[in-house]
C-alpha cells in the first residue's frame, strides 16, 4: 500500500497504564508510504503543531525515495500548553511506540532513520544518543551547551554517546546559535564511536523544512543541505 494516512502507535508502557483511563496509551502518527516496498524508514520529529508546506514536500520527497515515513504527534499529552516540550521519556516512548510500528509493517530496526528540526532537532540528537537507530540528521538543534530542559542533556556533553550516524546542519549566521558553538559540537561529536558530520551554510539556507528568508526553490546552499539529508540516510540505511 501506499500513500498518506493517519494511524496510532502503541506505547509500551501501555499496559502498565492499564489501570489509569485517561492516560495515554497511543500514539498519533502521521504515515507516507512509497510505491512499492519500502527500503526502510524515517521518523520525521517537528516541533510545531502543523505540517507546514515545506516540511510536508520534503516527508513527501523522502517517500518518493522510498522511505516509509511516520511522523508523531509529540504533543499529544500537552492538553493544549503550548510551552510543552517533548524530552525525556516522553520522547522515548513515543519514538519507541513509532520504531515498532514499523518493525511490525516489515522495517528492519537499522533502517530506521530520525530527522528532526529545531528544537526536534536537539531530539532526534538525543534519540541517537540513547536508541540504536539506522542514522540521525538534525537541523538548526539548538541546546548546544546548555540543556533546553530539565529532561534533556546538552548536546555536548552527550555527543560522545551517539550511537548511530550523525548529521548535524547549521546556519553560520543564525542569532540563536553561534558558529563557536556549533564548532565545539563537532568536536564532541568526533569523539564518539560513529561517523558525524556537522555542515555549516551561509545565512539561514540550511532548512529543508523551510527557505528561510531570502532564499528560493533555486538557492544552492538550500538544495545543498536537502540533498545531503538525502544522502546521509541512502549512505547508512543499509
Amino acid at each position: 500500500m501506499s500513500g498518506t494516512f493517519d494511524d496510532i502507535a502503541p506505547l509500551r508502557r501501555a499496559t502498565t497504564l492499564a489501570e489509569r483511563p485517561d492516560a495515554d496509551k497511543h500514539v498519533p502518527i502521521m504515515v507516507i508510504e512509497p510505491e512499492g516496498h519500502a527500503r526502510g524508514a524515517i521518523v520525521v520529529l517537528h516541533e510545531s503543531r502543523e505540517f507546514t508546506a515545506p516540511l510536508l514536500e520534503l516527508m513527501q520527497a523522502l517517500a518518493v525515495d522510498g522511505w516509509t515515513v511516520v511522523a508523531p504527534n509529540l504533543f499529544h499529552r500537552a492538553n493544549g500548553d503550548p510551552s510543552h516540550e517533548v524530552f525525556g521519556d516522553e520522547l522515548f516512548d513515543d519514538f519507541d511506540a513509532c520504531h515498532d510500528w514499523l518493525t511490525a509493517h516489515g522495517v528492519f530496526p537499522d533502517c530506521i532513520g530520525v530527522l528532526g528540526f529545531d528544537h526536534a532537532g536537539t531530539a532526534a540528537f538525543l534519540v541517537a544518543t540513547n536508541r540504536p537507530v539506522g542514522a540521525a540528521v538534525s537541523v538548526a538543534a539548538p541546546g548546544i551547551l546548555e540543556p533546553l530542559t530539565d529532561d534533556c542533556d546538552a548536546l555536548v556533553r552527550a555527543a560522545p554517546e551517539l550511537q548511530a550516524p550523525w548529521l548535524g546542519l547549521y546556519g553560520a549566521d543564525d542569532p540563536a546559535i553561534p558558529s563557536a558553538h556549533i564548532d565545539q559540537l563537532r568536536d564532541a561529536a568526533a569523539r564518539a564511536s560513529v561517523a558525524s558530520l556537522v555542515v555549516s551554510y551561509p545565512g539561514l539556507h540550511h532548512r529543508a523544512d523551510h527557505s528561510g528568508p531570502g532564499a528560493d526553490e533555486d538557492d544552492t546552499d538550500f538544495i545543498a543541505a536537502q540533498t545531503r539529508i538525502f544522502d546521509w540516510f541512502d549512505s547508512n540505511l543499509r
